[in-house]
């Protein structure tokens, strides 16, 4: 499998669940705003949505959406852990938190990269999404991940995105739990793996 990313876009979930499973993969990095792959490729040509992640099969099929491509690695690994077995309420319960994080945290990171949104909107947009951070922070209050005690690509997927606050002066750094979270996932071999091979640690 080839894993297209940009170093710390939400391509790190699925690169993190990839080296979580051990799978066989090799990454091409994307260059977002000029939308070309590092020998000079159209990515557009790879990809029409011009979006990272994309996941090539060992076909040449190609999958595209964070959640829908960490729950395909993990199910490919029939790792029940990264993803509960099909039909069970803990499935169900990643699958709940995966769809939180792209819709509620994940999109709502978009006005705050965007240049051309005024101070003012941004600052309530701000507002906004640090409330649902708090949502967060309390769910973690008595539980190591968002599910209970197990690693799942929901948890994956929170920690990637939640790197974003520091780009965008979201000030996080009370939410203990939060943080206590992010320093637990931090310090996982494949994530910090995944992070080193993205130029995102030393």
């Amino acid at each position: 499998m080839k894993l297209f990313f940009s170093p710390g876009a939400c391509s790190l979930a699925p690169h993190i669940v990839l080296r979580e499973t051990d799978s066989a993969f090799s990454l091409e990095k994307v260059d977002t705003a000029r939308h070309l792959t590092a020998d000079g490729t159209d990515y557009y040509t790879v990809n029409p949505k011009g979006q990272v992640p994309l996941l090539v099969l060992d076909d040449g099929a190609t999958l595209s959406e964070g959640p829908v491509i960490a729950q395909y690695i993990a199910d490919q690994a029939a790792n029940t852990t990264l993803m509960p077995v099909a039909g069970s309420l803990e499935r169900y319960r990643v699958m709940e938190w995966q769809n939180y994080v792209t819709s509620e945290l994940h999109k709502s990171f978009s006005p705050l990269f965007n240049a051309s949104f005024e101070l003012a909107a941004k600052t309530q947009h701000a507002a906004l999404l640090r409330k649902k951070y708090e949502w967060v922070n309390a769910r973690l209050a008595d539980t190591h991940y968002l599910t209970g005690e197990d690693f799942t690509v929901a948890d994956a997927y929170l920690f990637t995105v939640t790197g974003w606050a520091k780009y965008v002066q979201l000030d996080l750094s009370d939410l203990v739990h939060l943080q206590r979270f992010l320093s637990r996932v931090a310090a996982r071999p494949a994530v910090r793996a995944a992070m080193q091979a993205e130029g995102l640690l030393a």
